[in-house]
């Protein structure tokens, strides 16, 4: 069946990846960017450069005769030292009131939001039963938007889905998993050798997957999703599988953590070193179950994709 589904958000890593697959799927695509600079010269999609998400009558005259929104938009990397949590939102939260009101009157009947399991705040183990606790505005700005979707769609003829996605690697990922593949190729050594930790993460070909059932399954409709490949790694693992997949030997040594963690509070790194060694496990068995849905793609396979060049 060939959708028409409009993403929000489409120059950013995901929303790029969502589109591309769309369009190889042959459905028909509306893609939103803030800037035109970021088109991409890709079959069955229009691409409209929009400045102003708030914008009272814009999305009406847009969204008309789609089925669907995947809302990818948002900036996650913003400063947490903006003056206060209302204005980081007013550079972070996109009126989605707004745009949910106004598709809602000219027939879409689905919206998918990524969020962030950073909602949670510092707990190590994240299930379908676990209360928010966001304490970063980053956090506090995408539980925002998830209850300002929820209360929306109740006053209006709307199917709300939440996905909630942990750190997402893949070719063309930014941010921490980018940095971490450069390290790995430079053969830089690393004192992480016996460290035992357990993270989550997703990989972009699983997300789009869930992205994907979330907008063919009724099952999806009023529900929050956890995402995840469903495989924990500790960070030794995870350079290990970086460095099998670039065709080099892990460089790991072992070196006492709290001694780790005392050096990098000395030299400002403390937040950096407690993403590598620390532990943040999502349980996806909910997801899983409600969507009779599996990861098709292993980590192993997932990470192979993530660093060869293309």
């Amino acid at each position: 069946m060939k959708r028409k589904i409009c993403i929000l958000g489409a120059n950013g890593f995901i929303g790029q990846s969502v589109c591309k697959y769309l369009s190889e799927l042959n459905n028909s695509v509306l893609a939103i960017v803030r800037d035109k600079k970021f088109f991409l010269n890709l079959k069955n999609i229009k691409y409209h450069e929009v400045k102003n998400f708030n914008d009272k009558n814009l999305w009406k005259s847009l969204l008309k005769d789609y089925d669907c929104i995947v809302h990818c938009a948002g900036k996650a990397n913003l400063p947490e030292n903006l003056n206060d949590c209302e204005k980081y939102n007013s550079e972070n939260f996109i009126n989605i009131e707004n745009i949910a009101e106004q598709a809602s009157k000219v027939g879409v009947k689905r919206i998918i939001y990524l969020s962030s399991i950073k909602i949670y705040g510092k707990t190590t183990y994240i299930d379908h039963n676990q209360p928010p606790e966001a304490q970063s505005f980053y956090a506090i700005s995408k539980l925002r938007s998830e209850k300002a979707l929820t209360e929306i769609s109740l006053r209006f003829d709307l199917e709300p889905v939440i996905i909630r996605i942990p750190l997402v690697y893949g070719h063309g990922a930014k941010g921490n998993a980018a940095k971490l593949v450069k390290i790995v190729k430079l053969g830089v050594p690393l004192p992480l050798g016996t460290f035992n930790n357990k993270r989550s993460m997703i990989g972009i070909d699983n997300l789009i997957d869930l992205i994907i059932r979330c907008i063919d399954a009724p099952e999806a409709n009023g529900k929050t999703f956890l995402a995840s490949d469903g495989k924990d790694l500790s960070t030794p693992e995870l350079i290990r599988l970086i460095a099998s997949s670039v065709g080099k030997k892990a460089n790991l040594f072992p070196f006492p953590i709290f001694m780790l963690k005392f050096l990098s509070s000395i030299f400002g790194r403390r937040k950096e070193i407690n993403k590598l060694v620390g532990s943040l496990r999502v349980d996806n068995s909910y997801t899983k179950k409600i969507l009779d849905w599996s990861p098709p793609i292993s980590v192993e396979e997932g990470i192979r994709r993530m660093v060869q060049v293309k």
